[in-house]
């Protein structure tokens, strides 16, 4: 099925982890997604926020995200 063999790599030294993906694999921005989901994980993991209170956070900032950028929705 897959002839090409991909040169991707994880190594796990002292206290990282390191990926190790070539340049004509994967998007830029989709590996920027990761890395915003890994810092995600990251700043929740300590988090004492209920979920009521993410919810209310994520309702705020997609608003103030709206106001900012519906002139380009709308014309």
């Amino acid at each position: 099925m897959f002839n090409k063999k991909l040169d991707m790599k994880i190594e796990r030294d002292n206290n990282e982890i390191r990926f190790t993906i070539p340049d004509n694999i994967i998007d830029i921005d989709e590996i920027q997604y990761f890395i915003d989901y890994v810092r995600f994980k990251e700043v929740t993991s300590k988090s004492r926020a209920t979920k009521e209170d993410s919810e209310k956070l994520a309702e705020e900032i997609n608003k103030s995200w709206w106001d900012k950028n519906k002139i380009k929705f709308e014309g």
